[in-house]
C-alpha cells in the first residue's frame, strides 16, 4: 500500500513539476536555442569561413588550413570555424539576455520610480513643520 501511495505522490509531484510555467518555458526556449544554434551553425560554415577563406591566401577552404609541424598536422581551421560559431551565440545571447531584458526591465520600473514617495514624517518633525508654517505667515 505505501509503495502505492509513494509512487502515486511521486507521480503528482513530478505533474505539478512538469506542468509549471517556467519548466515549459525552459522547453520552449531550449528547441529554439537548438534550431537558433544550426542557423548560427550553417551560417558560419556556409557564408561566413568561405568568405574568410577567399580573403585568406592559398586555394584550400578553412576546413583545410592546417599547421604542419615535422610530420604532425594540427587542423585549425575547423577550430577557427567553431570560434566564429560561438562568437556569433554569444553576441545574440548578449544583446537578447543583457541588452533587451535590461532595457525592458529598466522601461518596466521606469513608471514606479517617477512616483516621488510621500515623505512619511514622526509627529516631532508634523510639529516643527507646522510651527514652520505659523512663523512664515506672521512674518509675511
Amino acid at each position: 500500500m505505501s509503495v502505492q501511495k509513494s509512487g502515486v505522490s511521486f507521480f503528482e509531484e513530478f505533474k505539478k513539476f512538469a506542468l509549471k510555467g517556467n519548466v515549459v518555458d525552459l522547453a520552449v526556449a531550449v528547441v529554439i536555442g537548438g534550431a537558433f544554434g544550426k542557423i548560427v551553425d550553417s551560417l558560419v560554415k556556409d557564408i561566413i569561413m568561405p568568405l574568410v577563406s577567399l580573403v585568406m591566401p592559398g586555394e584550400q577552404g578553412y576546413i583545410n588550413w592546417k599547421w604542419v609541424i615535422g610530420q604532425k598536422e594540427i587542423p585549425y581551421g575547423l577550430f577557427l570555424g567553431e570560434v566564429v560559431n560561438f562568437l556569433i551565440v554569444a553576441l545574440a545571447v548578449f544583446i537578447v539576455i543583457v541588452k533587451m531584458l535590461g532595457w525592458l526591465m529598466k522601461k518596466k520600473a521606469a513608471p514606479e520610480e517617477e512616483k516621488p514617495a510621500a515623505p512619511v514624517f514622526t509627529k516631532d518633525q508634523e510639529l516643527l513643520i507646522e510651527i514652520r508654517d505659523l512663523l512664515k505667515q506672521k512674518g509675511a
